[in-house]
């Protein structure tokens, strides 16, 4: 969701800076990069270090009620998201929506796009990206093979978590310089994504889709 589908990373960045500087630490926008994508345990513990004094559910509470507040104001669609998802949805294609985001902020998300037909968030899983087991579970409540999805991708543990369980995967390129193994499609933009290029990637081509392209 964050980085792939929608701008977000910009508003979690804001809150995590606001709450490091409110608690008298320090937190720069290298730190808010690096801690793109890791679940909310992972990063509570780095916020804790930089000097936040609130425990995980303190921190969860903080963090998503400050981006929620700005998503409220409109989606931030990243370009070429909203397209790929109506594509999907009219060829009737079933779309799992699997975040490290937890159910506060995924399920309005969901609901509001009306696109989904399963939502897996941070908080619905034991064992959070970059363990395979968010898309493992997405899978089984799609009622497919894992191995027959396609999974996009933005950030180095969501990427690790998609290769792990078994799914075709595209990186896209966002917030954060990922470095996708062999076997691994990439994609400047979503921009460069239409049912055509999906459908080749489920059948086991690898793509580099680049604004040249």
């Amino acid at each position: 969701m964050d980085g792939t589908l929608i701008d977000t990373e910009p508003y979690w960045m804001a809150a995590e800076i606001e709450l490091v500087e409110a608690h008298g630490g320090v937190w720069t926008p290298q730190d808010a990069v690096a801690m793109i994508g890791s679940s909310m345990d992972v990063s509570a513990g780095l916020l804790q270090a930089a000097g936040v004094a609130l425990d995980v559910a303190e921190i969860a509470d903080a963090l998503n009620t400050a981006v929620r507040a700005a998503v409220a104001a409109g989606i931030p669609w990243q370009p070429g998201a909203q397209e790929v998802l109506r594509a999907l949805h009219s060829a009737g294609v079933p779309q799992a929506l699997v975040t490290s985001s937890f159910g506060v902020l995924a399920t309005p998300f969901a609901d509001a796009v009306g696109l989904f037909d399963v939502v897996v968030s941070g908080d619905t899983v034991t064992r959070p990206k970059p363990h395979p087991e968010p898309y493992l579970a997405a899978a089984r409540a799609l009622g497919v093979d894992v191995a027959a999805c396609v999974a996009f991708e933005d950030s180095r543990s969501g990427l690790a978590s998609a290769v792990a369980s078994g799914a075709r995967v595209v990186a896209v390129d966002s917030h954060v310089a990922l470095d996708p193994p062999a076997g691994v499609s990439r994609a400047s933009s979503l921009l460069h994504v239409d049912l055509d290029v999906i459908a080749r990637i489920a059948a086991g081509e690898t793509l580099h889709l680049r604004d040249a392209d």
